[in-house]
């Protein structure tokens, strides 16, 4: 089945297209239709599996984790209370 599709773009738009077309021997028409027709399959092609996107999911997950930086972080006040006495005591 096909179907009719009218598009209205402007000038600038319609030449380009048609030095395009023109440049491979083809109506603007043809050039458009092959061009939606190529990016309809690009698209297709670029859907991922589900095994992609665990493969995916589990790299990401990868990075995930705990960091040691050398020193206690988290709920030790008295380190926290000495970190905000050096910040507030520097001026910049």
């Amino acid at each position: 089945m096909n179907h009719q599709l009218t598009l209205e773009i402007n000038d600038e738009v319609y030449k380009d297209l048609q030095q395009k077309a023109n440049a491979v021997g083809i109506s603007v028409t043809e050039w458009i239709l092959t061009i939606l027709s190529e990016q309809s399959i690009a698209v297709s092609e670029a859907r991922v599996t589900p095994e992609l996107q665990e493969q995916t999911r589990k790299k990401f997950r990868s990075y995930a984790g705990a960091i040691s930086l050398g020193y206690a972080t988290g709920s030790d006040n008295d380190q926290i209370d000495a970190d905000l006495a050096r910040a507030y005591a520097d001026d910049y």
